[in-house]
């Protein structure tokens, strides 16, 4: 995987000049490959990205109050196994594509996507990781995956696990609930306006042209999709890059950052109980609950309660303007507008 911009020392070359880029990726799409572009949500896209932002804070200060919590979490853990395959020798440069294999479903399982890391042939392990450390020497915590491939394998994927466990599973929620409202924002766009409105705004590095999703790189190639669609990966800890997939035997991707990535460490609302006495308690919940857009009975279950409650409540938060409704196919589906975050996020006055 390469990110889009990144200095690297490595053999894909090309250098940015003057604050232009020498070179992109070319995306070329066939006729069918329109219809196959998809979204998809991957677990660990975001184990591997978060680790880049623990190596380099400085480089991505929106998540500074994720780093000070994960940075406590994995105290006297050795994760060193993970940091040499996504950081290297310090330097974003080739990640091996085979610990963020291309999501196979939708929303990928953490478990059968830990599989297929534990799955790559051997062959496989050691040309990426020969690719990622280049002409440099192999680090030791990182040569079982050379020496002994099944041991180096479960090692990685126990290692990915307890890294997840202690710094990721913790937000996943509040994670989910913003990728998941990025993909029903650009499928929206996407039924609405088509290929050109899902790219517009997508990264300030990808833009559509003449038939290609160009991306702005170090790396200079072009990607015929063959009738295999674009896969597009929302990933909070992507921020403020983009990265592409681009070899096979992997589904071309690009991985970009959500919209809603900047409330995502907001602080927490500083009184939940003068929302409640403001609006009562069930619907101060139902507003709590909207962070990514559901439909009436997704938050009935969710709250368990009735969906003519939820029904109602959701009806006189519309008219106050706090929530907003939008169909999507059959289903109609709620949101918080922004009235309804300030509502959320705004201080208290001192008693």
């Amino acid at each position: 995987m390469l990110a889009a911009g990144e200095p690297r020392a490595n053999r894909f070359g090309a250098d940015r000049i003057f604050g232009q880029t020498a070179a992109v990726i070319r995306y070329r799409f066939g006729r069918d490959d329109l219809l196959r572009t998809r979204f998809a949500l991957s677990p660990l896209f975001e184990i591997v990205w978060s680790a880049h932002i623990l190596r380099r804070p400085d480089r991505a200060p929106l998540h500074r109050p994720w780093v000070a919590d994960a940075r406590e979490c994995l105290a006297g853990f050795d994760w060193s196994l993970l940091d040499w395959l996504a950081n290297g020798y310090g330097d974003y440069g080739y990640v091996p594509d085979f610990i963020t294999p291309p999501p196979a479903t939708p929303i990928a399982d953490l478990d059968g996507e830990l599989a297929r890391v534990r799955a790559t042939p051997p062959e496989q392990v050691a040309r990426e990781v020969r690719s990622r450390f280049d002409d440099r020497p192999v680090p030791e915590p990182v040569r079982p995956l050379l020496d002994d491939p099944a041991a180096g394998l479960d090692r990685l994927v126990a290692v990915m696990r307890a890294y997840w466990e202690r710094v990721i599973e913790p937000w996943w929620p509040a994670i989910r609930a913003v990728l998941e409202a990025d993909v029903v924002h650009r499928a929206r766009r996407l039924t609405a306006g088509g290929t050109i409105e899902v790219f517009a705004g997508l990264h300030r590095d990808v833009r559509w042209r003449d038939g290609a999703v160009e991306v702005e790189h170090r790396h200079d190639q072009d990607v015929d999709l063959r009738g295999r669609g674009l896969l597009l990966v929302p990933t909070v800890f992507a921020w403020p890059e983009v990265f592409a997939m681009i070899d096979e035997p992997w589904q071309p991707a690009l991985i970009y950052t959500p919209r809603g990535v900047g409330t995502l460490w907001a602080p927490a609302e500083p009184d939940p109980g003068a929302l409640d006495a403001l609006l009562g308690r069930r619907r101060a919940r139902i507003l709590r609950a909207l962070r990514a857009p559901a439909a009436t009975r997704d938050l009935a279950a969710r709250l368990h309660a009735s969906p003519a409650g939820v029904s109602e409540h959701l009806g006189v938060l519309r008219r106050a303007g706090l929530v907003s409704a939008q169909r999507d196919g059959r289903r109609v589906l709620y949101v918080r507008t922004a009235a309804g975050e300030q509502v959320l996020r705004a201080p208290r006055a001192a008693s």
